[in-house]
């Protein structure tokens, strides 16, 4: 056994065990990191402090060389007594400076420490895009540099809202909220020798708040500044000594692509325990020029750069619209009980998701290719925002995938993994049908099925043969299965294709999912609901055709075909490739959908609620209407922050469905449900159900989340099959009774 072997932590149990015991910021460090990590290769975490984050990822993932630097030579000392590990080393360096030879490093993570570089040079914000310059330098091609860190949100001008009868006194330990604002708008910046360039300016708005509040007119930058930091009031002292934010998204952004880094990820994050403890009534604020309250402000932010060749593109920018060529296809369903026309798009073919895996211990690894260029999602189409803050990034890591022809499918499988994977036939122990299911069945005529390929173990990273059109297909590269699954849990994988293999394949084989580390699911229990089932009822419902076909004049115009050139950009502005594609938008919508796990727990279980519903891209597949699906919307365009899409989902669910609803939680990061068909995003919400209305009925069905799970045949509707395995992931139902 080699030195990694020496390590094994016990199997699937004390692994999960190890990673469950992490506090929730450091269990979402290590899945962002590693969701962008290959799985063997020298690894940096920069400024690693005590060294437990560089000890995690050496830990969890005994095939990466980890090395801990800390501009503290006694920080590193105190590190290497501490953890001793085969694949672990710490050592001293100044992160600003070239730590390692140039081109060697696959990861660069620097996390929490960019902050201290720009506070301890003279508050200089370009010092950290001088460091980051210095990083990527050391990154060896197709390496990458993760930032993870605070975000300057600007200096627009908003109205801060905070109490002024939370403490008394103008002792630091017991003052308001407000009178620590007060101390703070004079500190800010203490380290500066000049006094009058430290604090910043802000004024009290009389007469706008109630009792107990004051409001003050600031730039957003300052009011963030001081809400991440107004509960540290214990080491105050040096809290105020730093300058958390120094960089927008956009200025990340754009420092990352004059490095010659192609964006792989560009997200706020909100800690939901933050959100809770600290956000919700204890501040509010607002958009000083329209009135209008803003969503929280981001507790962290994640940007994942990957380092490049000079032909390669960074991004996309939509060049010119053009006539669609007719890849993709309209058609209009008019359903025979109440008249409603629906517009459907179809993409021909039947697409094929191949998942090549091995298993290595008691680990599973997939296949997949990484940051493969998908044009649309940078499209202008639909004019909408994410809600979150999230930009869309252009390369993703998604599945190997095949429109299959007239060729039989095992040998189509079978000549694209020795096409794409150098995988010949001596490479593959057994092929095995997977998962099929409808994407985004609500406007897309597209099933997906998938194809499981257990294969000889190997490693890879490897550029795959470029036949994609632009600059680049991407890399291929194996995964750890369960760190799919943390990936996208904290936003760090958005392709939903790749989870849905990955979760069809654990379960299958019998294999642990790992412990769940997006938001905690908190459920009150109450009565059961009454229209409980099971998915053996559902599936013995009658059979339904509802649809006929329409023509196009018979639409209301809900969905748009369009094609749009797009130019693919190096890192100098060069146009490397233009490609064409079509696409399809919502006409009067924005382009953000949620999906709603409606969840109900009761004495015996928790209980989700599903919609039996009629669509055409269901009766176009099998002859037949019913589909079983979960709530979701597409969003109004004037829906633009997440608070406003709570509130309007909280209304449809009881107008639409009767439900009396409590807490909403994200239930892991959104998800492109189509991206080679449309710049959809989906949003999956976990929501509480207290209770339902009698009278009428819900529409709603009750099956238990276990029962679900365990009918995986029953989740056709892609949104249901994404929320019914996160939420009984989350709420560990997905274990066999």
């Amino acid at each position: 056994m080699d030195d990694y072997g020496k390590q094994d932590r016990g199997g699937a149990d004390a692994y999960a065990a190890y990673l469950a015991g992490m506090d929730a910021s450091m269990r979402q460090k290590v899945a962002l990191t590693a969701a962008h990590l290959l799985s063997e290769g020298d690894v940096a975490d920069m400024g690693m402090g005590s060294g437990t984050g560089s000890a995690t990822l050496a830990a969890l993932y005994p095939s990466l060389s980890v090395v801990g630097v800390d501009i503290n030579p006694t920080m590193v000392e105190l590190a290497a007594a501490r953890y001793r590990l085969p694949n672990l080393r710490f050592a001293a360096g100044d992160i600003a400076e070239p730590c390692f030879e140039a081109e060697t490093m696959e990861a660069i993570l620097d996390s929490s420490v960019l902050h201290h570089v720009t506070t301890f040079n003279g508050y200089d914000r370009a010092a950290a895009a001088r460091a980051l310059a210095v990083q990527a330098a050391q990154l060896s091609p197709y390496g990458v540099l993760i930032v993870r860190d605070f975000l300057d949100p600007g200096l627009a001008p908003c109205w801060l809202d905070l109490p002024t009868d939370d403490g008394e006194g103008d002792g630091l330990e017991t003052c308001s909220t407000a009178a620590l604002f007060d101390r703070f708008s004079k500190e800010f910046r203490v380290l500066r020798e000049d006094a009058g360039a430290r604090g910043f300016p802000s004024e009290v708005v009389e007469g706008a708040v109630g009792p107990g509040w004051r409001r003050y007119a600031v730039a957003r930058r300052y009011a963030a500044e001081f809400v991440l930091r107004k509960d540290y009031r214990s080491h105050w002292d040096v809290e105020v000594l730093e300058e958390y934010t120094y960089a927008t998204q956009e200025e990340f952004e754009a420092i990352f692509a004059s490095l010659g880094l192609r964006v792989l990820a560009s997200t706020p994050l909100r800690n939901p325990w933050i959100v809770q403890h600290r956000f919700e009534g204890r501040f509010a604020w607002w958009d000083a020029s329209t009135g209008v309250r803003l969503d929280w402000p981001a507790t962290n932010y994640v940007i994942v750069g990957q380092k490049v060749p000079a032909e390669e593109g960074v991004r996309f920018e939509d060049a010119a619209s053009v006539a669609p060529g007719g890849f993709l296809e309209m058609s209009w369903h008019r359903r025979t009980d109440d008249g409603r026309v629906f517009d459907l798009v179809r993409r021909p073919g039947t697409t094929v998701d191949v998942v090549p895996w091995f298993r290595q211990g008691d680990a599973l690894h997939v296949l997949a290719r990484r940051s493969y260029p998908r044009p649309i999602l940078s499209s202008r189409a639909g004019g909408s925002a994410s809600l979150d803050g999230a930009r869309p990034t252009h390369y993703v890591t998604e599945p190997l995938n095949v429109i299959q022809g007239d060729k039989p499918l095992g040998q189509t499988v079978e000549e694209l993994l020795a096409t794409f994977a150098g995988i010949g036939e001596d490479g593959v122990v057994r092929l095995e049908p997977g998962a099929s299911y409808y994407p985004s069945p609500g406007g897309l005529q597209e099933e997906v099925r998938s194809m499981f390929v257990e294969i000889v173990p190997v490693r890879v990273g490897s550029p795959l043969d470029n036949r994609s059109g632009c600059s680049t297909s991407g890399l291929l590269r194996s995964i750890e299965a369960q760190q799919v699954l943390r990936a996208a849990q904290v936003g760090g994988l958005p392709d939903a294709r790749l989870e849905l293999n990955v979760y069809e394949l654990l379960l299958r084989h019998g294999h642990e999912l790992g412990p769940w580390i997006g938001a905690e699911v908190p459920l009150t229990e109450v009565a059961a609901p009454a229209r409980l089932t099971s998915m053996a009822a559902l599936a013995a419902r009658p059979r339904r055709r509802v649809f006929r076909r329409a023509s196009e004049a018979d639409s209301t115009g809900f969905l748009k075909l369009q094609a749009a050139r797009y130019d693919e950009l190096a890192a100098d502005g060069r146009v490397v490739g233009s490609v064409a594609r079509e696409l399809v938008v919502p006409a009067r919508l924005s382009c953000n959908t949620v999906a709603v796990a409606a969840l109900w727990r009761t004495a015996e279980g928790v209980t989700i609620g599903i919609d039996d519903d009629d669509l055409p891209a269901s009766q176009c597949f099998d002859g037949h209407s019913e589909l079983l699906v979960t709530p979701a919307w597409r969003l109004p365009a004037e829906v633009a922050q997440g608070w406003q899409a709570q509130d309007w989902i909280r209304a449809r669910l009881s107008d639409g469905y009767g439900l009396t609803v409590g807490r909403m939680v994200e239930l892991g990061g959104l998800y492109l449900p189509s991206p080679g068909a449309t710049p959809e995003r989906v949003y999956p919400l976990a929501v509480e159900v207290l209770g339902e209305r009698a009278d009428p009925p819900t529409r709603l069905h009750w099956v238990p989340l276990r029962d679900c799970v365990t009918a995986r045949a029953g989740l056709e509707d892609g949104h249901l099959r994404v929320v019914a395995l996160r939420a009984a992931h989350a709420l560990d139902a997905w274990r066999p009774a």
